[in-house]
């Protein structure tokens, strides 16, 4: 089994951070989308299928983005 590098394992817990936005929150249907977006993008990245780098750099800075705007609403 192949060890993860730590962007692996970031993107893995920006996943798990994004899917624990509460439904009533504004941005829970905006990180929806990220997060599938998201996934396949590492699916494609951990398969070695054509992996775009830059999809995946764009959508793991936009998935932090929604994370602490969604943290602000919650405030």
């Amino acid at each position: 089994m192949k060890s993860q590098t730590t962007e692996e394992k970031l993107i893995h817990l920006l996943l798990a951070r994004l899917e624990r936005i509460s439904v009533d929150s504004y941005w829970a249907h905006r990180a929806s989308g990220v997060r599938g977006a998201l996934i396949r993008s590492m699916e494609a990245y951990e398969a070695k299928e054509n992996p775009d780098i830059q999809t995946l750099e764009y959508l793991s800075k936009l998935g932090f983005q929604i994370l602490e705007r969604a943290a602000r609403e919650k405030r």
